[in-house]
């Protein structure tokens, strides 16, 4: 067994400085010697070996378990240097044929009913709000930040992002309505509610939860905002406006095209609508099956190339698409240290296998921003091609630019 611990890693890891010592006591080392030494070690025979099999499910399970421990350096450190070093490689045949057939049963077998989206959300949005708390901005925003500069903290850099949002989605005249599908705790509607032409606002989600704090914040500003418990496939209203961030990935490929058929139902022929999600730049892959598994159930992140023609065939027409670089990567980085640093807390909601679930968590996505394939899409979508909505320049959605500026005076003078 411990012959194929040497094979594998020395597979894997070229770059970097590595060292394992497996369930026997043998020390193996494996990279150019490189960086910063990072050592670690499996307890168990069976952790060793189940990890080899299957590293994308076991890896994280043995960290949660105690079956595999970091003795130098940490567990950001180790899953930055592999993550790394497999970003350059493709996988072996067996890893390949595994995700294939993870992914075929999911399509098959777990699609997203009703039902199942909401016992999704509640899986993961429903944890005790205090965790959140102790490790996102004061907003509460649990989704991709904006680094305009790359000093920003996360408060800055989650503002930053409701404001390019907001400037994306033009909010120039009195009497538009938003929806906001996918809510959270209500941060992003109580924005879109403040702004200067005072929209009114619905958002949808389905974690009670979190629908629960947004109405309080909503009550205790005396906001334009109502908050529902709602599936966006229940929605028969009209809107000006739609916004969608962090939501789509829990969507599930094979309803795409209903998701896209009813935004377009229920958006105004005049309006627009932006969808900020997760997504892939390199090519189309099964969710991480100890992510599936643990995190988010039901979850998947697709390619640009998955979903325009999607977008396409429901009608809409692509106005924008920004690709939004390591700025995940860096919120990542940035709640990591936040919630490793209120640990102590952590401890007193949760116990210590949770606590090593979350950091294995936060510590496997960063790098996966980084250098893995994953990155952050915010594609504008409209059903008419006119002049105004949106105007046929980028400065618009840059508020205080001279084109926001004129688009405001141009509405309000009619």
């Amino acid at each position: 067994m411990d012959r194929l611990l040497q094979t594998i890693f020395g597979h894997i890891v070229r770059t970097g400085n590595l060292t394992i010592i497996s369930a026997s006591g043998k020390a193996m080392t494996f990279g150019d010697g490189t960086g910063e030494s990072v050592v670690a070690r499996f307890t168990s025979r069976s952790w060793q070996l189940r990890t080899l099999l299957d590293p994308e499910l076991r890896l994280g399970e043995a960290y949660m378990d105690g079956g595999f421990v970091v003795e130098r350096g940490s567990i950001a450190d180790f899953l930055d240097l592999v993550i790394f070093n497999m970003s350059k490689q493709k996988p072996n045949a067996f890893i390949k044929a595994l995700r294939n057939v993870r992914r075929w049963w999911r399509n098959t077998f777990v699609s997203n009913t009703l039902f199942r989206a909401s016992r999704n959300a509640r899986h993961h949005y429903n944890i005790d709000h205090r965790l959140y708390r102790l490790f996102l901005d004061k907003d509460m925003q649990y989704s991709c930040a904006y680094f305009a500069r790359p000093d920003m903290t996360i408060e800055e850099a989650q503002l930053a992002k409701k404001r390019h949002i907001a400037g994306k989605l033009l909010i120039n005249r009195h009497g538009l309505r938003i929806l906001d599908i996918g809510s959270g705790w209500g941060g992003l509607g109580l924005h879109l509610a403040r702004q200067e032409h005072k929209p009114s606002v619905v958002g949808i989600n389905l974690s009670d939860e979190q629908v629960k704090i947004a109405r309080q914040r909503a009550a205790d500003e005396k906001a334009n905002v109502e908050f529902r418990i709602q599936d966006y496939r229940k929605v028969d209203e009209k809107f000006d406006r739609i916004v969608s961030v962090g939501m789509f990935e829990h969507v599930g490929k094979p309803h795409y095209a209903e998701y896209f058929k009813k935004c377009f139902e229920i958006l105004d022929d005049n309006g627009l609508m932006l969808l900020h999600s997760i997504g892939r730049w390199d090519a189309p892959a099964a969710t991480n099956a100890w992510v599936w598994k643990y995190i988010f159930p039901g979850g998947y992140t697709p390619t640009l190339s998955e979903i325009t023609p999607i977008i396409e065939k429901a009608g809409f027409i692509i106005a924008d698409i920004e690709v939004l670089r390591i700025h995940y990567a860096e919120t990542l980085k940035r709640w990591r240290e936040r919630f490793l640093a209120h640990r102590n807390e952590v401890l007193k909601l949760f116990d210590e296998r949770f606590i090593r679930m979350w950091e294995f968590y936060l510590a496997g996505f960063e790098p996966s921003f980084r250098y893995d394939g994953l990155n952050v899409f915010q594609i504008q979508l409209i059903k008419r091609n006119s002049i105004d909505t949106p105007p046929i320049t980028r400065n618009y959605m840059y508020p205080g630019s001279e084109e926001s500026v004129r688009a405001r005076m141009m509405t309000a003078a009619e």
